[in-house]
Formats: structure tokens, C-alpha cells, sequence
């Protein structure tokens, strides 16, 4: 039987290119990682208390939500969030999602989007992270 490692070795050494395996890293991930919340921390290189403190819930509240689901009343916060990173592992590197996310920018009024989403303003990360990619701002 194979190990993970050494099927691992050998997809690196048949890889047509570093980007491919990136690509396959991703599916893999996408494919694994289907709970928000799991997403998030992972890519976002944040621990179970970081994650609570975005949400306003105890670190304990927090874990509860992945033997329970999460709460009606947190489903929005938790979409905005999951949708700003399913934005950012598309078009980062997601050995860079935790530095862009922490770094404080002009444009978030010297807040990060780790910060902006501790004050509890979801939507705005979101709506942020759309911006930060939106193409159509840049002029021919």
C-alpha cells in the first residue's frame, strides 16, 4: 500500500509544472474542506479563538459549531466570510492568504481584513476582497 508521501513524491516528480500541482492541491482541498468554518481557519492560518474573536463567540462556542452547524443567526457573517475566501484561494497562493489577510491596507482605512472582520463587519471583508480583484477599476 502506498503511502500519502510517497504518492505525493511521485505526483511532484510527474507534475507537468509547479501550477498544476497547485491546481491539484486546491481540488484537493476544495474537495475536503467543504465546511466553511474548517476553510477559513485553514486558509486563512487562523486558530479556533482567532475565529471566534471574528464572530464575537467564545473559542468553546466557536467549536461547537462543527458538531452542531452554525447558528441561523451567524449564517451571513459566515457566508461573507467564506465567500471572500473561496475569492482569495482563487487568485492568491494560499501560502500568501494569511499575510494579505493580516496586512493592514490604505484602502481598509489601515485595518487588515483579519481586523475588519473582529469588529464584526462581515460584508464589508467581502466586499473588500471582491474590490481588491475587481479588474474593471483599472484603466486601459
Amino acid at each position: 500500500m502506498k503511502t500519502a508521501h510517497a504518492e505525493a513524491e511521485r505526483l511532484i516528480a510527474e507534475a507537468p509544472s509547479v501550477e498544476w500541482l497547485r491546481e491539484v492541491a486546491d481540488a484537493l482541498d476544495r474537495a475536503l474542506r467543504r465546511n466553511p468554518l474548517e476553510r477559513l481557519t485553514t486558509l486563512w492560518g487562523i486558530s479556533n479563538a482567532e475565529a471566534a474573536r471574528m464572530f464575537g463567540v467564545s473559542r468553546q462556542a466557536f467549536s461547537k459549531w462543527f458538531e452542531n452547524g452554525i447558528p441561523a443567526e451567524r449564517a451571513a457573517a459566515v457566508a461573507d466570510l467564506d465567500a471572500a475566501t473561496n475569492i482569495l484561494n482563487r487568485k492568491l497562493k494560499r501560502e500568501r492568504i494569511p499575510a494579505v489577510v493580516r496586512r493592514a491596507a490604505p484602502s481598509l482605512r489601515g485595518k487588515s481584513l483579519y481586523e475588519i472582520a473582529c469588529e464584526g463587519r462581515h460584508r464589508e471583508v467581502r466586499e473588500a476582497v471582491t474590490a481588491m480583484f475587481d479588474l474593471r477599476r483599472i484603466q486601459p
